[in-house]
């Protein structure tokens, strides 16, 4: 087997234990250094190596065009974990909820 063989093996076979941080990507995060509100545009500015204004001027940017603005945000809230924890905040309401009715 040549290297070319190899490498396309690697390509159409990526393992499963790459990962972002494999990459030099930091997980996703809403941090609490920097926030504003909850840390939604700084947590995804980090996580795409961009400035947070950017990711605020965009979001600004939904809300009057269309309001997607709104709800990509408290979207974010909800489904970005914060940083030091593993679980979102959805998360943990849908485990607690599961919890009180067991």
């Amino acid at each position: 087997m040549n290297t070319t063989d190899t490498q396309t093996e690697a390509i159409s076979h990526p393992t499963s234990t790459t990962s972002d941080a494999a990459h030099g990507r930091p997980p996703l995060r809403r941090p609490a250094a920097g926030r504003i509100l909850a840390g939604v545009a700084v947590g995804v500015a980090d996580y795409l190596d961009v400035d947070p204004t950017i990711i605020r001027i965009a979001l600004v940017v939904l809300v009057f065009v269309g309001g997607a603005g709104i709800p990509a945000y408290l979207a974010g809230w909800l489904l970005i974990p914060e940083e030091g924890s593993d679980q979102s905040l959805a998360s943990e309401l849908l485990q607690s909820l599961s919890a009180r009715q067991q």
